[in-house]
């Protein structure tokens, strides 16, 4: 019996099946980098795919990771505040860390950067977490939840016809609604109509007596 036991096995290990979910996700991440001269480059951005049992499992975690960024965020733009233009390094930036607006900007901060680890902890990789927090979690800011979408694949994957999906983003891949345009005949029927009102009939005129073409 599986008491208290949730989620797939996928034929793996624990630690194997947790290193599996970590990767996932920062492989999700990582597609938002900017990699316009990289040779990985992704071919879509925000986009995976991988199976679809996989992608039912990782979905929880990159959810969970998304909104613990976005949770960050007020906090990030408190610490704006206080913060200084100098480079490090510099005389000013060395007069800033010595004053108090330096201390208010490291406390203002610091419920980010414990977001920040919270978020390595659970996938593992700095350069997806820095990802995270200064792109894709400003995009969900006033969403409550479902950041992410799962969509089957019809083609299986090769060698072992299993099912494949795709684990994306909302909101940058969603179907455009189009309005139907008007079909040709309809305004056909309408010139036709009009020239027709052009031409009024007068109500009870008489028609041709074909009398009259007998004689």
């Amino acid at each position: 019996m599986r008491h208290r036991r949730k989620g797939r096995v996928l034929g793996r290990s624990p630690s194997h099946r947790k290193a599996l979910l970590k990767n996932l996700t920062s492989a999700l991440f990582l597609t938002e980098r900017d990699a316009e001269y990289d040779e990985n480059a992704p071919k879509v951005k925000g986009r995976i795919i991988t199976t679809l049992h996989k992608a039912k499992e990782v979905r929880p975690l990159v959810e969970k990771c998304i909104t613990i960024a976005k949770k960050s965020l007020p906090h990030a733009e408190e610490a704006k505040k206080y913060a200084t233009q100098a480079e490090r390094g510099t005389d000013a930036y060395k007069e800033w860390r010595k004053s108090d607006e330096w201390k208010k900007w490291a406390a203002a901060r610091a419920p980010v950067v414990a977001a920040q680890r919270r978020v390595v902890q659970l996938i593992g990789d700095r350069q997806a977490t820095s990802i995270l927090f200064d792109t894709i979690a400003e995009r969900f800011v006033d969403r409550p939840g479902g950041y992410t979408r799962i969509l089957k694949l019809a083609t299986p994957r090769l060698g072992d016809a299993g099912a494949r999906a795709i684990l994306e983003f909302v909101g940058k891949n969603d179907r455009v609604k189009r309005k139907a345009e008007r079909p040709s005949f309809e305004d056909d029927a309408s010139s036709q109509s009009e020239e027709s009102a052009e031409e009024p009939v007068t109500a009870g005129a008489p028609a041709a007596d074909s009398s009259e073409d007998d004689q």
